[in-house]
């Protein structure tokens, strides 16, 4: 017994490393103001810090109030049956089941009370197309070679015999098919999920072993993280009764698109064009006006940083120890911006809200960046990041996803619903 134990928490410590990047986290609608004085986005390239002594810093300025139409009223919102003609029309020609993938979008944009405006309809129906091409549950290419390589991987850095790995592996699992049979018929993200859960589930102490450890971090149409999806469900009550886990519904259409179009559009961002919404859902909530802050630090200080939009170094999800290029450039210029390290760190921390935008640090870093460069700089930009998974084959970054989707967004508002079914 102490054998099979070992052998199948082998196993599960490989299929760890198979995870999958996707929207790491990504209320009002998307055509928000720009915030005072922004002007067209662009990265600020990194200069000298200016010597001159700033002006007295205003107060921080708050942004502001979402327009009222962002959250209509109950009767102002359209029923089933209006919502679903109104977005099976913002479809694209050839998808299958047109009814049913606009009846689950208008769902979603109901339950959230996100107003359906072309906007809003067209920014989930572009994100869904590039994700997945309006598959609910998208094939992987090459999924069960891909698998298998990382597992072999994992095994040689575990030093573990490969005759251990495949003997854990052989044992069958509840659909009557051994686990590794299951893994050379991998087409899927859903089944490669089916089968941990049922290795977590089947296996001797396998919820002791492998709870956790599921490899498969996004799911469904739109390719939402399940961290996100769990997290999310805290906030807000799902709107449909469940099947099972928060995870089993990610891998449903109808909780794909819910769960994807509150990571897309269910908070506020105060962005000049709907394009950093979208790299924000897949770099993370507010990545967009975090590297466009960087830039802007990066000026002041003199110092090389990373656009990635994430200002804190994190482990697990939170603030690491270890402190961040960003604060330690931010460290450098902590006199001039008249905040102590403790202020600085306390700020920081509301990086991934909405609050940084109101915070004391974001204003004066902003407030001598505009006088440094004799005009106002810009508080959005696209993060610069590399995007790397076991299936991806070649660069691809945030940027590229941003411009693609936000291509097919156009094709949308642009589509002659007229002539479509």
């Amino acid at each position: 017994m102490k054998r099979a134990i070992a052998l199948a928490a082998a196993a599960g410590a490989v299929l760890t490393g198979c995870a999958s990047t996707g929207p790491v986290e990504s209320r009002p609608s998307p055509r928000l103001p720009p915030a005072p004085g922004s002007p067209p986005a662009q990265t600020a390239p990194v200069a000298p810090p200016d010597a001159a002594k700033p002006a007295p810093l205003p107060p921080p300025a708050l942004p502001a109030p979402p327009p009222p139409a962002a959250r209509p009223s109950v009767a102002a919102y359209p029923g089933e049956r209006e919502g679903r003609i109104l977005v099976a029309g913002f479809l694209p020609p050839g998808v299958k089941d047109r009814d049913g993938w606009a009846g689950d979008i208008f769902a979603a944009l109901s339950a959230l009370r996100i107003a359906p405006t072309a906007d809003n309809i067209c920014a989930v129906v572009a994100v869904i197309e590039q994700e997945s091409t309006f598959q609910a549950d998208p094939v992987v290419p090459g999924l069960s070679q891909i698998v298998w390589k990382e597992l072999d991987a994992r095994r040689e850095r575990l030093h573990l015999p490969r005759l251990l790995l495949d003997a854990a592996l052989l044992k069958t699992s509840p659909d009557g098919r051994s686990y590794k049979a299951r893994i050379d018929a991998l087409r899927t993200e859903k089944q490669m999920n089916d089968v941990f859960e049922d290795m977590i589930s089947e296996l001797p102490n396998g919820k002791a072993l492998f709870s956790g450890y599921n490899p498969v971090r996004t799911g469904g149409p739109m390719q939402v993280s399940v961290a996100f999806a769990e997290e999310q469900v805290k906030d807000k009550a799902y709107p449909y009764p469940r099947r099972g886990s928060v995870r089993s519904e990610v891998f449903t259409r109808r909780g794909g698109v819910y769960f994807g179009t509150a990571i897309l559009l269910d908070y506020p961002a105060p962005y000049s064009r709907i394009l950093y919404r979208f790299a924000d859902f897949n770099a993370g909530r507010y990545s967009s006006r975090n590297a466009a802050f960087q830039a802007a630090v990066a000026r002041l200080s003199g110092q090389a940083l990373a656009l990635d939009g994430d200002l804190l170094r994190y482990v697990d999800g939170a603030p690491a120890a270890e402190p961040s290029a960003t604060l330690g450039a931010l460290h450098g210029i902590a006199a001039r911006l008249g905040l102590s390290r403790a202020e600085l760190l306390r700020d920081l921390r509301l990086e991934k809200t909405a609050q940084f935008g109101q915070t004391p640090l974001y204003a004066r870093v902003f407030s001598l960046a505009d006088s440094a460069a004799g005009s106002p700089v810009s508080r959005e930009a696209l993060p610069q990041i590399d995007l790397k998974s076991p299936k991806i084959q070649r660069k691809l970054t945030t940027g590229w996803f941003a411009e693609r989707v936000d291509a097919r967004h156009r094709t949308c508002l642009g589509r002659d619903r007229s002539t479509l079914p």
